[in-house]
């Protein structure tokens, strides 16, 4: 059972048809999403107000509908997204912490969050990221343009976020895998853009546990976001 079809199922409750649904991405098994679009068409006369609550009675606890609008007919939540943020989250600690089990990669080893965000650093700007993605993928520009990357700190807890007009498959996982091999001492801050420069997969990190990864923000032009009734 997955999360779209979770989502349609209750969809079908309340509008009485199954209605087909687009997503802004797609999601590898174990990753977290705090934000997550999806479009669908329907002549529905209940307004958007009354379809948040309707729903969620009818999702189980750990899926939410946050908000609903009516947007353009010619909106599409993944073609007309302008681009998203990921958060990779990891507990730096030596017990593991219930609450974050399958929330947050443990990592027990000792990691220097001031190195791990100078090298995130290097993830800023345009570029090619042959070397930060997974192979098979059909994607064949693999130029993208990194608006935010950072690594901070709370606790145990450490954070590393990065926004982008677009991701490749596995591209933050990767970049976090390297990330962790900055902190524990492994890689220099320094080996990061000579990483990216190179292209070579083999010379990056290996790729992070999926459970640690957040789709944290999905973002779109202005004129949609204003546009159109909204709850939530």
């Amino acid at each position: 059972m997955t999360v779209a079809s979770t989502l349609q199922d209750a969809m079908e409750g309340l509008f009485g048809e199954r209605l087909p649904i687009v997503g802004c991405s797609r999601t590898d098994a174990g990753v977290h999403a705090e934000m997550f679009c999806v479009h669908f068409c329907t002549e529905s006369a209940i307004p958007c107000r009354k379809i948040v609550p309707a729903l969620n009675v009818r999702l189980p606890h750990d899926i939410a509908v946050t908000s609903c609008r009516e947007v353009p007919a010619d909106f599409h939540a993944r073609y007309s997204c302008t681009g998203k943020r990921y958060d990779y989250r990891i507990l730096n600690a030596r017990v593991r912490d219930p609450f974050w089990e399958e929330r947050a990669l443990l990592c027990p080893t000792p990691l220097d969050a001031g190195r791990m965000d100078a090298a995130a650093r290097a993830f800023l700007g345009t570029h090619d990221f042959t070397g930060f993605c997974s192979t098979g993928g059909s994607v064949i520009d693999k130029v993208r343009t990194v608006t935010l990357a950072q690594v901070r700190r709370e606790g145990d807890l450490m954070t590393f976020s990065v926004a982008a007009d677009g991701f490749l498959y596995n591209m933050v996982r990767i970049m976090a895998g390297t990330l962790l091999e900055v902190g524990a001492g492994r890689l220099e801050p320094q080996d990061v853009p000579e990483i990216l420069a190179s292209c070579d997969r083999t010379r990056a990190g290996q790729t992070a546990p999926a459970h640690g990864l957040y789709l944290a923000e999905v973002f779109y032009p202005d004129s949609i976001l204003t546009g159109g009734a909204q709850d939530g």
